[in-house]
Protein backbone atom coordinates (compact mmCIF):
# COMPACT_ATOMS: atom_id res chain seq x y z
CA UNK A 1 0.00 0.00 0.00
CA UNK A 2 2.25 2.72 0.69
CA UNK A 3 4.49 1.60 -2.42
CA UNK A 4 1.33 2.45 -4.35
CA UNK A 5 1.19 5.82 -2.68
CA UNK A 6 4.58 6.27 -3.31
CA UNK A 7 4.02 5.89 -7.07
CA UNK A 8 1.00 7.97 -7.39
CA UNK A 9 2.93 10.54 -5.55
CA UNK A 10 5.89 10.17 -7.94
CA UNK A 11 3.81 10.38 -11.01
CA UNK A 12 1.79 13.63 -10.05
CA UNK A 13 5.66 14.82 -9.69
CA UNK A 14 6.56 13.87 -12.73
CA UNK A 15 3.29 15.41 -14.20
CA UNK A 16 4.28 18.62 -12.29
CA UNK A 17 7.88 19.06 -13.57
CA UNK A 18 6.60 18.31 -16.97
CA UNK A 19 4.17 20.78 -16.82
CA UNK A 20 6.83 23.58 -15.69
CA UNK A 21 9.43 22.30 -18.13
CA UNK A 22 6.82 23.06 -20.75
CA UNK A 23 6.35 26.47 -19.37
CA UNK A 24 9.99 27.17 -18.97
CA UNK A 25 10.59 26.22 -22.77
CA UNK A 26 8.66 29.39 -23.81
CA UNK A 27 10.04 32.80 -24.01
CA UNK A 28 8.03 35.45 -25.07
CA UNK A 29 10.60 38.96 -26.09
CA UNK A 30 8.95 42.72 -26.77
CA UNK A 31 11.31 45.68 -28.09
CA UNK A 32 11.29 48.79 -29.67
CA UNK A 33 13.71 50.18 -31.91
CA UNK A 34 13.53 53.61 -30.17
CA UNK A 35 11.42 55.05 -27.09
CA UNK A 36 11.00 58.53 -29.03
CA UNK A 37 10.14 59.61 -31.86
CA UNK A 38 8.70 62.55 -33.92
CA UNK A 39 5.42 62.71 -35.33
CA UNK A 40 4.90 60.77 -38.33
CA UNK A 41 8.58 59.20 -38.26
CA UNK A 42 8.18 55.21 -38.34
CA UNK A 43 9.68 52.84 -35.11
CA UNK A 44 10.06 48.94 -35.53
CA UNK A 45 8.59 46.78 -32.53
CA UNK A 46 10.13 43.32 -32.72
CA UNK A 47 8.32 39.98 -30.83
CA UNK A 48 10.40 37.02 -30.73
CA UNK A 49 8.98 34.24 -29.55
CA UNK A 50 10.47 30.90 -28.54
CA UNK A 51 9.11 27.08 -27.98
CA UNK A 52 9.12 23.54 -28.54
CA UNK A 53 9.51 22.86 -32.03
CA UNK A 54 6.60 20.91 -31.62
CA UNK A 55 4.66 23.88 -30.75
CA UNK A 56 1.63 25.43 -32.60
CA UNK A 57 2.00 29.24 -31.90
CA UNK A 58 -0.45 32.05 -32.71
CA UNK A 59 1.00 35.72 -32.88
CA UNK A 60 -1.99 37.94 -31.85
CA UNK A 61 -4.03 39.91 -34.66
CA UNK A 62 -3.78 43.70 -35.49
CA UNK A 63 -6.02 45.48 -37.82
CA UNK A 64 -4.80 48.84 -38.58
CA UNK A 65 -3.68 49.89 -34.95
CA UNK A 66 -1.69 47.92 -31.78
CA UNK A 67 -3.49 50.83 -29.64
CA UNK A 68 -5.44 53.95 -30.26
CA UNK A 69 -3.19 56.33 -32.36
CA UNK A 70 -0.24 54.04 -33.13
CA UNK A 71 -0.83 52.67 -36.43
CA UNK A 72 0.76 50.02 -38.44
CA UNK A 73 2.77 50.83 -41.44
CA UNK A 74 3.71 47.49 -42.43
CA UNK A 75 3.73 43.65 -41.16
CA UNK A 76 6.79 41.80 -41.75
CA UNK A 77 6.48 37.96 -42.58
CA UNK A 78 7.86 35.89 -39.55
CA UNK A 79 11.64 34.89 -39.87
CA UNK A 80 11.86 31.24 -38.34
CA UNK A 81 15.04 29.67 -37.13
CA UNK A 82 15.78 26.12 -35.00
CA UNK A 83 18.18 26.21 -32.05
CA UNK A 84 19.15 23.07 -29.84
CA UNK A 85 19.76 20.58 -32.41
CA UNK A 86 16.10 21.48 -34.07
CA UNK A 87 14.23 20.89 -30.41
CA UNK A 88 13.25 24.47 -29.95
CA UNK A 89 12.06 27.19 -32.86
CA UNK A 90 12.28 30.52 -32.81
CA UNK A 91 10.22 32.96 -34.70
CA UNK A 92 10.78 36.89 -35.11
CA UNK A 93 8.13 38.93 -36.59
CA UNK A 94 8.18 43.12 -36.99
CA UNK A 95 5.46 45.50 -37.15
CA UNK A 96 6.75 48.80 -38.45
CA UNK A 97 4.23 51.29 -36.66
CA UNK A 98 4.18 55.17 -36.55
CA UNK A 99 2.15 57.92 -34.75
CA UNK A 100 0.52 61.44 -36.18
CA UNK A 101 -0.67 62.78 -32.57
CA UNK A 102 2.23 63.60 -29.83
CA UNK A 103 1.83 61.67 -26.73
CA UNK A 104 3.23 59.48 -24.40
CA UNK A 105 1.54 55.62 -25.65
CA UNK A 106 1.80 52.62 -23.42
CA UNK A 107 1.86 49.80 -25.84
CA UNK A 108 0.00 46.39 -23.68
CA UNK A 109 2.17 43.28 -23.75
CA UNK A 110 1.36 41.40 -26.77
CA UNK A 111 -0.75 37.61 -26.35
CA UNK A 112 0.94 34.91 -28.03
CA UNK A 113 -0.98 31.59 -27.83
CA UNK A 114 1.72 28.28 -27.67
CA UNK A 115 -0.52 24.64 -28.47
CA UNK A 116 -3.46 27.41 -26.81
CA UNK A 117 -2.00 28.04 -23.93
CA UNK A 118 -1.70 32.14 -24.05
CA UNK A 119 1.95 33.91 -23.07
CA UNK A 120 2.44 37.34 -22.60
CA UNK A 121 4.98 39.87 -23.02
CA UNK A 122 5.94 43.08 -21.45
CA UNK A 123 4.97 46.05 -22.20
CA UNK A 124 6.70 49.05 -24.22
CA UNK A 125 6.29 52.91 -24.31
CA UNK A 126 6.47 54.98 -26.99
CA UNK A 127 6.60 58.98 -26.48
CA UNK A 128 6.01 61.02 -29.88
CA UNK A 129 6.95 64.62 -30.32
CA UNK A 130 6.37 67.39 -32.65
CA UNK A 131 8.86 69.40 -33.73
CA UNK A 132 9.98 71.85 -31.77
CA UNK A 133 9.21 75.40 -33.10
CA UNK A 134 11.43 78.48 -32.37
CA UNK A 135 9.26 81.26 -32.04
CA UNK A 136 12.38 83.86 -31.29
CA UNK A 137 13.27 84.28 -34.75
CA UNK A 138 9.99 84.46 -36.66
CA UNK A 139 12.37 85.58 -39.62
CA UNK A 140 14.08 82.82 -40.45
CA UNK A 141 10.41 81.10 -41.47
CA UNK A 142 9.84 81.98 -45.05
CA UNK A 143 6.69 81.50 -47.50
CA UNK A 144 6.44 78.83 -50.02
CA UNK A 145 8.18 79.43 -52.85
CA UNK A 146 6.43 80.08 -56.57
CA UNK A 147 6.58 77.24 -59.07
CA UNK A 148 9.16 77.24 -61.21
CA UNK A 149 8.36 76.56 -64.94
CA UNK A 150 11.61 74.82 -66.80
CA UNK A 151 11.89 75.72 -70.42
CA UNK A 152 10.64 72.60 -72.77
CA UNK A 153 13.41 71.03 -74.79
CA UNK A 154 13.38 69.72 -77.31
CA UNK A 155 14.48 65.85 -75.96
CA UNK A 156 11.28 66.52 -74.12
CA UNK A 157 8.99 66.67 -76.76
CA UNK A 158 10.78 64.68 -79.76
CA UNK A 159 8.42 61.50 -79.53
CA UNK A 160 5.59 63.60 -79.33
CA UNK A 161 6.61 65.46 -82.67
CA UNK A 162 7.40 62.04 -84.18
CA UNK A 163 4.60 60.80 -83.73
CA UNK A 164 1.74 63.35 -84.84
CA UNK A 165 3.94 63.36 -88.29
CA UNK A 166 3.70 59.66 -88.19
CA UNK A 167 -0.47 59.67 -87.03
CA UNK A 168 -0.90 62.31 -90.08
CA UNK A 169 0.82 60.09 -92.48
CA UNK A 170 -1.16 57.66 -91.49
CA UNK A 171 -4.46 59.06 -91.26
CA UNK A 172 -4.17 60.60 -94.97
CA UNK A 173 -2.77 57.42 -96.15
CA UNK A 174 -6.20 55.71 -94.52
CA UNK A 175 -8.33 58.33 -96.11
CA UNK A 176 -6.59 57.76 -99.66
CA UNK A 177 -7.02 54.20 -99.80
CA UNK A 178 -10.65 54.23 -97.81
CA UNK A 179 -11.34 56.19 -100.69
CA UNK A 180 -9.61 54.10 -103.11
CA UNK A 181 -12.26 51.50 -101.71
CA UNK A 182 -15.07 52.74 -101.53
CA UNK A 183 -14.81 53.93 -104.84
CA UNK A 184 -15.95 51.02 -107.60
CA UNK A 185 -15.40 52.77 -110.59
CA UNK A 186 -13.27 50.90 -113.53
CA UNK A 187 -10.19 52.55 -113.66
CA UNK A 188 -9.93 54.24 -117.32
CA UNK A 189 -6.41 55.50 -119.05
CA UNK A 190 -6.47 57.15 -122.28
CA UNK A 191 -3.69 55.67 -124.38
CA UNK A 192 -1.72 57.58 -127.69
CA UNK A 193 -1.08 55.22 -130.09
CA UNK A 194 1.14 55.99 -132.84
CA UNK A 195 0.47 54.35 -136.32
CA UNK A 196 3.14 52.63 -137.65
CA UNK A 197 5.19 54.11 -140.98
CA UNK A 198 4.23 52.98 -143.82
CA UNK A 199 6.05 50.60 -145.53
CA UNK A 200 7.54 52.48 -148.28
CA UNK A 201 8.80 55.08 -145.65
CA UNK A 202 10.74 52.23 -143.68
CA UNK A 203 12.56 51.15 -146.75
CA UNK A 204 13.61 54.73 -148.06
CA UNK A 205 14.83 55.77 -145.05
CA UNK A 206 16.91 52.58 -145.00
CA UNK A 207 18.28 53.07 -148.62
CA UNK A 208 19.10 56.69 -147.63
CA UNK A 209 21.08 55.44 -144.67
CA UNK A 210 22.94 53.12 -147.23
CA UNK A 211 23.65 55.38 -149.22
CA UNK A 212 25.04 57.98 -146.70
CA UNK A 213 27.18 55.35 -145.32
CA UNK A 214 29.20 55.05 -148.09
CA UNK A 215 31.34 51.28 -147.37
CA UNK A 216 29.53 50.16 -150.38
CA UNK A 217 32.12 52.00 -152.32
CA UNK A 218 34.93 50.36 -151.06
CA UNK A 219 35.62 46.48 -152.68
CA UNK A 220 36.00 44.48 -149.38
CA UNK A 221 32.74 45.61 -148.54
CA UNK A 222 29.92 44.95 -151.15
CA UNK A 223 28.98 41.47 -149.51
CA UNK A 224 27.71 43.74 -146.23
CA UNK A 225 26.20 46.44 -148.74
CA UNK A 226 24.06 44.08 -150.76
CA UNK A 227 23.36 42.36 -147.91
CA UNK A 228 21.78 45.55 -146.24
CA UNK A 229 20.40 46.69 -149.56
CA UNK A 230 18.34 43.36 -150.07
CA UNK A 231 17.68 42.80 -146.17
CA UNK A 232 15.85 46.31 -146.70
CA UNK A 233 13.96 45.27 -149.90
CA UNK A 234 12.68 41.66 -148.36
CA UNK A 235 11.01 43.70 -145.14
CA UNK A 236 9.42 46.01 -147.33
CA UNK A 237 7.59 43.15 -149.92
CA UNK A 238 6.87 41.18 -146.55
CA UNK A 239 4.85 44.36 -145.77
CA UNK A 240 3.77 45.43 -149.26
CA UNK A 241 2.72 42.17 -150.24
CA UNK A 242 1.76 40.82 -146.87
CA UNK A 243 4.42 37.24 -147.58
CA UNK A 244 6.81 36.45 -145.83
CA UNK A 245 10.05 37.59 -147.74
CA UNK A 246 12.18 37.28 -145.31
CA UNK A 247 12.64 33.65 -145.50
CA UNK A 248 12.29 33.00 -148.69
CA UNK A 249 14.55 32.53 -151.51
CA UNK A 250 15.35 34.62 -154.42
CA UNK A 251 13.22 32.63 -156.95
CA UNK A 252 10.37 31.83 -154.26
CA UNK A 253 10.41 35.64 -153.72
CA UNK A 254 10.10 36.60 -157.71
CA UNK A 255 7.33 33.59 -157.66
CA UNK A 256 5.40 35.23 -154.93
CA UNK A 257 5.54 38.46 -156.90
CA UNK A 258 4.09 37.25 -160.01
CA UNK A 259 1.02 36.74 -158.77
CA UNK A 260 0.55 40.46 -157.96
CA UNK A 261 2.87 42.44 -160.36
CA UNK A 262 3.96 42.29 -163.97
CA UNK A 263 6.80 40.20 -164.98
CA UNK A 264 8.21 43.48 -166.75
CA UNK A 265 7.73 45.79 -163.32
CA UNK A 266 9.90 42.73 -161.38
CA UNK A 267 12.53 42.60 -164.28
CA UNK A 268 15.21 44.74 -162.65
CA UNK A 269 14.27 43.46 -159.31
CA UNK A 270 14.94 39.66 -160.55
CA UNK A 271 18.25 40.56 -161.71
CA UNK A 272 19.39 42.94 -158.19
CA UNK A 273 18.22 39.76 -156.52
CA UNK A 274 20.43 37.13 -158.29
CA UNK A 275 23.32 39.68 -158.55
CA UNK A 276 22.94 40.09 -154.56
CA UNK A 277 22.80 36.19 -154.20
CA UNK A 278 26.35 35.83 -156.37
CA UNK A 279 27.99 38.57 -154.59
CA UNK A 280 27.27 36.52 -151.19
CA UNK A 281 27.85 32.70 -152.15
CA UNK A 282 29.95 33.66 -155.10
CA UNK A 283 32.37 36.21 -154.28
CA UNK A 284 31.10 37.97 -157.18
CA UNK A 285 32.53 41.60 -157.24
CA UNK A 286 30.21 43.81 -159.51
CA UNK A 287 31.65 47.07 -160.73
CA UNK A 288 31.09 50.36 -158.70
CA UNK A 289 28.49 51.21 -161.59
CA UNK A 290 26.59 48.33 -161.31
CA UNK A 291 26.22 48.90 -157.41
CA UNK A 292 24.72 52.46 -158.24
CA UNK A 293 22.48 51.28 -160.69
CA UNK A 294 21.53 48.09 -158.27
CA UNK A 295 20.12 50.84 -155.02
CA UNK A 296 18.36 53.34 -158.04
CA UNK A 297 16.63 49.77 -159.13
CA UNK A 298 15.56 49.19 -155.16
CA UNK A 299 13.95 52.76 -154.97
CA UNK A 300 12.09 52.63 -158.20
CA UNK A 301 10.29 49.07 -157.44
CA UNK A 302 9.55 51.01 -154.32
CA UNK A 303 8.08 54.05 -155.85
CA UNK A 304 6.10 52.08 -158.57
CA UNK A 305 4.80 49.17 -156.22
CA UNK A 306 4.17 51.78 -152.89
CA UNK A 307 0.43 52.49 -151.93
CA UNK A 308 -0.14 55.91 -150.75
CA UNK A 309 -1.40 56.62 -147.32
CA UNK A 310 -3.45 59.55 -146.11
CA UNK A 311 -2.05 62.29 -143.97
CA UNK A 312 -4.58 61.77 -141.26
CA UNK A 313 -4.11 58.50 -140.92
CA UNK A 314 -0.45 59.34 -139.80
CA UNK A 315 -1.44 60.90 -136.47
CA UNK A 316 -1.31 59.69 -132.95
CA UNK A 317 -5.01 57.84 -132.17
CA UNK A 318 -6.33 57.78 -128.86
CA UNK A 319 -7.63 54.48 -127.05
CA UNK A 320 -9.57 54.41 -124.14
CA UNK A 321 -8.44 51.39 -121.83
CA UNK A 322 -10.66 50.39 -119.13
CA UNK A 323 -9.47 48.16 -115.83
CA UNK A 324 -12.12 46.81 -114.17
CA UNK A 325 -10.91 46.16 -109.85
CA UNK A 326 -10.51 42.41 -109.27
CA UNK A 327 -11.53 40.94 -105.99
CA UNK A 328 -7.95 40.92 -105.43
CA UNK A 329 -7.51 44.06 -105.85
CA UNK A 330 -10.33 44.92 -103.29
CA UNK A 331 -9.32 42.22 -100.61
CA UNK A 332 -6.27 43.99 -100.71
CA UNK A 333 -7.24 47.46 -100.36
CA UNK A 334 -9.96 46.49 -97.55
CA UNK A 335 -6.77 45.05 -95.47
CA UNK A 336 -4.76 47.83 -95.99
CA UNK A 337 -7.59 50.20 -94.72
CA UNK A 338 -7.63 48.16 -91.68
CA UNK A 339 -3.71 48.13 -91.34
CA UNK A 340 -3.77 51.39 -91.33
CA UNK A 341 -6.57 52.37 -89.17
CA UNK A 342 -5.06 50.10 -86.22
CA UNK A 343 -1.59 51.83 -86.66
CA UNK A 344 -3.25 54.97 -86.74
CA UNK A 345 -5.27 54.86 -83.27
CA UNK A 346 -1.71 52.97 -81.89
CA UNK A 347 0.28 56.56 -82.55
CA UNK A 348 -2.65 57.99 -81.42
CA UNK A 349 -2.50 56.37 -78.17
CA UNK A 350 1.22 56.60 -77.88
CA UNK A 351 0.81 60.61 -79.10
CA UNK A 352 -1.61 60.91 -75.63
CA UNK A 353 0.72 59.00 -73.88
CA UNK A 354 3.72 61.09 -74.01
CA UNK A 355 1.31 64.41 -73.80
CA UNK A 356 0.13 63.26 -71.00
CA UNK A 357 3.80 62.40 -69.49
CA UNK A 358 5.02 65.91 -70.82
CA UNK A 359 2.30 68.39 -69.27
CA UNK A 360 1.45 66.67 -65.91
Amino acid sequence: MKNKFRIFLLNIFMVAFCVNATSQNVTINAEIDSFQRLIGEQARIKLEVTADSKSKIIFPAFDDNIVEGVEIVHKAEPDTQYLNNKKLIEITKVYTVTSFDSSLYVIPPFEVLVDSTPYYSKELALAVYTMPIDTTNLDAFFGPKDIWRTKLMWDDCKYSVIYFVLFLLFVAAFVWVLIRYLNNKPIIRIVKIKPEEPPHTVAFKEFERIKGDGKWRNSGMTKEYYTELTDALREYINRRFDFNATEMTTSEIVENLLRVCDKESIKELHELLVMADLVKFAKYEPAMNENDRNIVNAIEFVNNTKIEVAPESLRPVEKKIVNHRSKRQKMLLLVSVALLAVAAIALLVLLIYELYYLFA
